[in-house]
């Protein structure tokens, strides 16, 4: 029911693709305009352009760097809901859910459910390998940071969510006429994003597994819930709690938190890659099965999507 909900709506091929287009250039063009010309502005200053992401911490701090690394998946979003209500004619409730309305206790219960999980195992090593972390509290840059995670990593990993688990999953559905080639493509293309973090230089590929794991407990998600709001709870809370808890000198957050991991990044094995993925996340999609009365998973994970009786007329009107 969530993929068909695009059918009431333009949703023509072409509309995707200029549309995917379009939201590009809003988040990775005119979203990085204020991080390009803050750099720019300190090689004026400093003769020299960083080009790595620990040199562009550096010459801004990690504050300044996080606000404007946001900042451009903020304008995504933005650039995103432009796309669907003109473009596709179809209203941000439509892209969200399969509801009357947004079910926000579901976006609530997934954020403090995850939260605490996500929180007490960060607690839980540094109480039990207290030698892998140093004090990184320090009131002030933390009040800032806290202000700006607060206000704007919710609306980041929305656009996430909204494009990948909505937007795409929504469109590549009704072009496959199927559920299982959306959840795939979608789950992968996620994971696949994340390949430029500097963790893969690190960890090495075997990271992704845990990226493109993620992806696919999101889209199972919301196809089981038929709908955005689990995810964007989960999402949010996953990377708010740990930019605020904890950092490292080789993740993609590099903030002011109240822990930095010093830890050996070679060290690092299956409780962090693979334990989420394959104990943890299906614990959570079983919990919220049995909450949310979930059934039908065959058909919901891969069946058909069928196009609703009503039709579109020329000026993209449902007719009843």
């Amino acid at each position: 029911m969530y993929i068909e909900l695009a059918f009431k709506s333009l949703h023509d091929l072409w509309r995707y693709l200029v549309g995917v287009l379009l939201i590009f250039i809003a988040w990775q063009i005119i979203g990085g305009v204020p991080l390009i010309g803050a750099l720019v502005v300190k090689m004026v200053e400093t003769g020299e352009f960083p080009r790595e992401v620990s040199q562009m911490i550096e010459i801004l701090g990690s504050n300044l760097f996080l606000f404007l690394m946001l900042l451009s998946f903020v304008i995504g979003l933005f650039g995103l809901f432009i796309v669907v209500k003109i473009l596709h004619k179809q209203t941000i409730l439509k892209l969200t859910t399969s509801r009357k309305k947004i079910d926000w206790k579901r976006v609530w219960f997934a954020f403090i459910f995850w939260g605490i999980i996500s929180s007490g195992m960060v607690l839980g090593d540094y109480y039990f390998n207290p030698e892998s972390y140093v004090n990184n509290f320090n009131l002030q840059p933390f009040l800032i940071l806290c202000v700006i995670a607060i206000l704007l990593v919710p609306l980041q990993t929305s656009f996430e969510e909204y494009l990948f688990r909505g937007y795409l999953m929504q469109g590549i559905g009704i072009l496959a006429k199927n559920k299982w080639l959306p959840l795939i493509i979608t789950s992968s293309i996620f994971g696949l994003m994340h390949i430029a973090n500097p963790e893969i230089e690190k960890l090495g590929y075997i990271i992704m597994v845990y990226y493109i794991g993620t992806g696919f407990f999101l889209g199972i998600t919301t196809l089981m819930d038929e709908g955005l709001e689990l995810s964007l709870g989960f999402h949010a809370a996953n990377n708010l709690f740990i930019i605020l808890l904890v950092t490292a000198d080789w993740t993609a957050f590099q903030t002011h938190s109240i822990l930095k991991d010093n830890s050996d990044p070679s060290d690092i094995g299956f409780m962090e890659i693979f334990f989420p993925v394959f104990v943890l996340f299906p614990i959570l999609l079983l919990v919220f099965s049995k909450k949310y009365n979930w059934t039908n998973w065959k058909d919901k994970l891969f069946g058909a999507v069928v196009k609703p009786v009503e039709e579109l007329d020329k000026q993209g009107e449902i007719l009843e």
